[in-house]
């Protein structure tokens, strides 16, 4: 016969004599006690220790030694006179109750911000008598098994416009469809990682050197067709990229200007890689406002004009040229004078800045209202020209409308 085991917890600083004269009523009934050991307190500190303890093992140890007891139990049995529950044992009971263990207690419970089923409350004895010797039945509750992803949604600017990466599926599902790359977590990996290594596979591009900011995790249950597939998508910024080719599942990859037929109704992105990518344009969009990270789209070398243009190809704004260079000099740390010019282009030579190093624009430099349509004067907030489209670029009638077509770069 396989006898029922058992785990008692509660604060055994204040109640382990209690805890003792439980734990022997379920022995004395032929039931196998894991948790305590039975044995003397030697030490009292935020974790109780017992004279049975390894000396050289560590509270943390001990402590995740007695989980696994715990979790591995029949039931469990709480310890509480006067309903008392210590911060310790109401850690221990959450955990208990994620992993659907049967809870027992000696007295109603107080501030227990889980479930309490009828009929748990019951003595010792009255227990051991209803159970008779028998298993009691433990509570499983359903769990979510779901698959890890990343995706990355990486800017760049190339020829005056937002351009992002994409590849086209090779594989099902949305076979041919257009994609953000990404893929499942391999063993081992952090997210960051997937998101690296897919990029380097999918694209041929090494970002080892770009900065990653989390975007946001995408969870809904019909996202992908092949299961359950949790993705957190990861959003990149930087200048100058080069030309990427496709690998592994992606039948090839290449830049394209961004534009809202990529995520409205009917939108040619696989997934729900238009609404991610939307959601990245407009942190993009909200970045260039209030941090410096307007300068993350240029080289290490610029002159306000190519400063401008970031802004105008994210915003899809048309910005007045003299208004944009007074507000860029007059937000303390956004840029640094280094002496040198541009002479490369017709026209008189344009001073050249680096990146200050304010990582925070104060005053921010804020998106006109009137976004997607003229302002009557021809200004908006920031006395700006608001000429514009919704689409995150610049009105123009360039698009690229397939990626097996270039743009010009």
């Amino acid at each position: 016969m396989i006898r029922p085991t058992v785990s008692l917890v509660g604060s055994f600083r204040q109640h382990y004599p209690e805890v003792l004269k439980a734990a022997q009523i379920f022995a004395d009934a032929g039931m196998v006690v894991k948790s305590p050991p039975m044995s003397l307190i030697a030490k009292r500190g935020q974790f109780v220790r017992f004279a049975s303890d390894p000396p050289s093992s560590s509270d943390h140890a001990i402590q995740a030694a007695t989980l696994e007891k715990i979790f591995s139990s029949d039931f469990v049995y709480v310890v509480n006179p006067g309903g008392y529950i210590g911060r310790t044992t109401a850690y221990e009971l959450g955990r208990i109750h994620e992993r659907g263990v049967a809870v027992f207690y000696a007295e109603p419970p107080e501030d227990l911000p889980i479930d309490v089923p009828e009929g748990t409350v019951v003595s010792p004895d009255d227990l051991v008598n209803a159970i008779g010797g028998a298993r009691p039945a433990s509570v499983r509750r359903p769990r979510v098994a779901a698959l890890p992803t990343a995706d990355i949604v990486i800017f760049t600017i190339r020829s005056g416009r937002l351009h992002v990466l994409l590849i086209k599926r090779g594989t099902d599902p949305f076979r041919g469809k257009l994609a953000l790359p990404g893929g499942f977590v391999r063993p081992g990996e952090s997210l960051e990682d997937t998101a690296m290594r897919e990029l380097k596979e999918e694209t041929g591009l090494d970002a080892s050197g770009i900065p990653l900011r989390q975007l946001h995790t995408y969870s809904h249950p019909q996202r992908d067709p092949r299961g359950r597939i949790v993705t957190t998508a990861f959003l990149a910024i930087a200048p100058n990229l080069p030309e990427v080719a496709g690998a592994t599942d992606a039948y090839r990859a290449d830049w394209i200007e961004v534009e809202e037929s990529l995520w409205s109704r009917g939108g040619s992105l696989a997934f729900d890689h238009g609404l991610i990518m939307q959601n990245g344009l407009e942190r993009v969009r909200q970045l260039l406002e209030r941090t410096s990270s307007a300068a993350d789209f240029c080289g290490k070398l610029f002159t306000i004009s190519d400063l401008r243009e970031v802004y105008e190809a994210v915003w899809g704004v048309s910005l007045n040229p003299q208004n944009f260079q007074r507000k860029v000099r007059k937000t303390t740390g956004f840029v640094v004078k280094t002496g040198k010019k541009r002479t490369s282009r017709p026209g008189a030579p344009a001073e050249l800045f680096s990146r200050g190093p304010a990582k925070f624009l104060y005053p921010p430099m804020m998106r006109p209202r009137h976004r997607g349509r003229t302002v009557p004067g021809g200004e908006g907030s920031n006395g700006e020209s608001t000429s514009a489209t919704t689409t995150g670029r610049v009105p123009s009638s360039r698009r690229k409308e397939d990626i097996g077509r270039r743009v010009p770069r």
